[in-house]
């Protein structure tokens, strides 16, 4: 059946550099919503000071999604500096979401409270987008996951598969990916939890195994991220 995935109360969000991260961050944490009363969603993206997802802080806390921010989120200083309400998180109660930086690079500050996640019985998301530049192929995606691994000292626990072409985003675009996104799940000895489609494309694909469209665990999502300079349906534009 189509819909959110079955996910921990404490997820991790990782990825190549562009693959979509913010936009499923955000979508999972207001989702949640409707099965926690607290929700918090920890923008950990220390290294690309655009598209973050506490650029969104203000619609997230309006509908309900407590966020905690880089020091220097929404200005162009690329600073390391983490709050002390970070910590915060891994005492909530409630569902967390972590937005991690794209790649080894973004991974970094997941490190600093790698002994903290991995107390807690948490998930780990990597986030794959085939039409991405340098996670093109299976072989490509499987090795930065060890890299972002090897950096975070945490291990991933299953796969979703976010490929899209931004505005020219087709059905056709997403049914191409999952055959890639079965055998990066596989090369990782992982799940692959779900595909994504946006909203507006979700009545193209069905749950029914042997109809046209035929899509195993759709998860349909509305297209929050997109570059200032855009505008319309289907235009995602997440280089987080």
């Amino acid at each position: 059946m189509h819909g959110m995935p079955e996910i921990k109360r404490f997820t991790v969000v990782t990825g190549h550099y562009g693959c979509g991260k913010t936009n499923l961050s955000i979508n999972l944490a207001l989702d949640l919503t409707e099965r926690f009363s607290e929700v918090t969603l920890v923008d950990l993206d220390i290294v690309n000071p655009y598209f973050r997802s506490s650029d969104y802080a203000i619609e997230l806390t309006a509908r309900g999604v407590r966020v905690i921010s880089p020091t220097f989120a929404g200005t162009t200083l690329d600073v390391p500096a983490l709050p002390a309400s970070v910590s915060s998180a891994f005492e909530s109660r409630g569902a967390v979401i972590l937005d991690v930086g794209g790649d080894d690079a973004g991974a970094t500050a997941l490190g600093t409270f790698s002994r903290a996640i991995g107390a807690i019985d948490y998930e780990l998301l990597y986030v794959v987008n085939r039409y991405r530049n340098l996670t093109a192929t299976p072989a490509e995606a499987v090795e930065l996951l060890a890299e972002i691994e090897a950096t975070s000292h945490l291990r991933a626990t299953g796969v979703v598969n976010n490929s899209h072409l931004k505005r020219e985003t087709t059905a056709a675009t997403i049914l191409g990916s999952v055959g890639f996104a079965r055998e990066t799940a596989a090369g990782l000895g992982l799940p692959l939890v779900c595909t994504t489609v946006p909203r507006w494309l979700a009545g193209e694909f069905t749950d029914a195994p042997d109809a046209p469209g035929y899509l195993e665990n759709a998860y349909p999502v509305e297209v929050y991220v997109r570059a200032p300079w855009e505008d319309g349906p289907g235009e995602d534009e997440e280089v987080s």
